[in-house]
């Protein structure tokens, strides 16, 4: 990649950053993130190109921060954790069952979309000597959609992939509490290299912000 592609780059990320701060506040001209990222273009124009490798995390960086839909969205009081509701969100295709085969069902789609969707290309690049895992977490609202969306530590590139994916998860029936609609806490632990593997899981207590 060329010095005015890297620029162009830089200065799309730097731009989605300050959007941030619009919103948040939580960012100034002085924040250690914006001092990051002025030292990493520093030293891209000093070298003239970055590699494959570093336009691929680059371009994945770009999307992760792009949409505003992180778990830090939603506080503890705004859900629940899903292995506490009475009825777990309904998939299409798991209507009409018990309340257990509802749970069970909801694990199987959802482990099968993201199995179906990941783009295996994107962990293949990483010539692993052995698989990894990461954990994920998302929030299925009291509207059915998926949102409150977090990736534990990992590559980026990987991070990207799980949250692309995810964004395109289908709308479903919300959770049910006590006769009422309810936001849950979901979690997955993604294993991946050569191949992928999900397992839907319902975690013991909210992860830390």
């Amino acid at each position: 990649m060329n010095t005015t592609t890297a620029r162009i780059i830089l200065l799309f990320i730097l731009s989605l950053v300050l959007s941030c701060d619009e919103k948040s506040s939580s960012y100034t001209s002085e924040s250690a993130l914006i001092m990051k990222i002025n030292a990493v273009q520093e030293q891209i124009m000093a070298q003239g190109n970055i590699t494959d490798e570093e336009e691929k995390a680059m371009l994945s960086l770009c999307n992760i921060i792009s949409h505003d839909d992180g778990l830090a969205n939603f506080s503890p009081e705004n859900r629940m954790i899903l292995k506490d509701v009475e009825i777990a969100p309904i998939y299409e295709g798991c209507e009409d069952l018990s309340n257990e085969e509802t749970r069970e069902c909801f694990k199987n789609k959802v482990s099968a979309f993201i199995k179906r969707e990941f783009n295996l290309s994107v962990s293949k690049d990483l010539n692993l000597s052995e698989s990894k895992q990461v954990e994920a977490f998302f929030i299925i609202d009291q509207n059915g959609n998926l949102t409150g969306m977090k990736v534990r530590d990992s590559e980026v590139t990987i991070q990207a992939e799980i949250l692309r994916v995810l964004r395109k998860m289908p709308v479903m029936k919300p959770a049910n509490h006590n006769g009422e609609s309810v936001s849950v806490l979901c979690s997955i632990l993604v294993k991946y290299g050569n191949d992928i593997e999900v397992d839907v899981i319902y975690i013991p207590e909210r992860p830390n912000e």
